[in-house]
């Protein structure tokens, strides 16, 4: 039975994440308070409580409509929650600490985008959602990329700070992961229930092929945006060492996973896939995937 809307997984989870990332509301607002402390005195105080408040009985109706749907989503709930904090502190790193603000560019980033995989294949694939969709245990190899650049920019920051301080670079990283997100949000929008995060080696009955849109300009948007995506969040901290290895590990991976996705198509669509090929690129460089004939093209 379809969930209603008030107790849709997207829902719960946009309540989550915006649970979670209260922490930098609440910032702002005693920021805020801090500068009219002298017109509210010892009373501002109230002002916090009172907002905090009205916040969690917003949230709390919203998630307890339906109780018995708020335990079947209690964990994406947990995980939504986790990635708004997350999205909540890097926001309070970028505005409260100058000398690291791109860390928490990048921590904002990284919250919004695997919350975002959730929440997008909730709107627009819900047959086909799971709790993997927030891809946070996605691979042992993604949990080591992932410690192995916070190693990097804290090790460099304490020995050579001046490093971690090439603002514009950052800001050029910050450029590739938007577009990166944008790209795959895309992808993920336009496929609609023909997209998913996990191969599929059997061709569903209303699996069409995509061709419109963003896959005009490219097959693989969906890779095409992780990878700029992957690749800009170590430009953002000016990981020099995880950029080279993010890129050139990255690269190998979506080839791999280009050329066993494109033997699936193949089988699925046969020539009609043939001639996508021909007029469309997989969107990586040096990426040409497999044309049916047993090589990669």
């Amino acid at each position: 039975m379809a969930l209603s809307m008030e107790t849709s997984p997207a829902r719960v989870s946009l309540c989550g994440f915006l649970l979670g990332s209260t922490s930098f509301w609440v910032y702002l607002l005693c920021n805020l308070l801090t500068i009219l402390q002298e017109l509210w005195n010892s009373h501002f105080w109230i002002v916090i409580v009172a907002g905090w408040s009205f916040c969690m009985l917003g949230m709390t109706r919203m998630l307890l409509t339906d109780r018995q749907a708020y335990i079947e989503h209690v964990q994406s709930i947990y995980r939504a929650w986790f990635l708004g904090s997350g999205c909540g502190l890097g926001l309070v790193i970028s505005c409260h600490c100058p000398s690291i603000s791109h860390f928490g560019w990048y921590f904002t980033a990284l919250s919004i985008f695997h919350w975002s995989e959730y929440f997008t294949m909730a709107v627009t694939n819900p047959r086909s959602l799971a709790l993997e969709s927030y891809l946070l245990d996605h691979s042992k190899e993604y949990a080591v990329a992932a410690v192995a650049s916070w190693v990097e920019f804290t090790v460099e920051w304490f020995l050579a700070p001046g490093l971690k301080q090439f603002r514009y670079i950052s800001l050029l990283g910050l450029s590739f992961v938007i577009s990166g997100e944008v790209v795959r949000k895309l992808s993920m929008i336009t496929a609609s229930t023909n997209f998913n995060h996990y191969v599929q080696y059997r061709k569903q009955r209303d699996h069409q092929l995509v061709t419109h849109g963003i896959y005009s300009l490219c097959r693989h948007p969906s890779y095409v945006g992780w990878f700029l995506w992957s690749i800009g969040t170590q430009i953002i901290l000016c990981n020099p060492v995880c950029l080279i290895g993010y890129t050139i590990v990255s690269w190998r991976f979506f080839n791999e996973r280009i050329y066993e996705e494109e033997i699936a198509l193949l089988n699925f669509f046969g020539e009609d896939y043939l001639d996508y090929q021909r007029r469309v690129g997989t969107g990586i460089p040096f990426i040409k995937g497999f044309d049916g004939s047993g090589h990669k093209i």
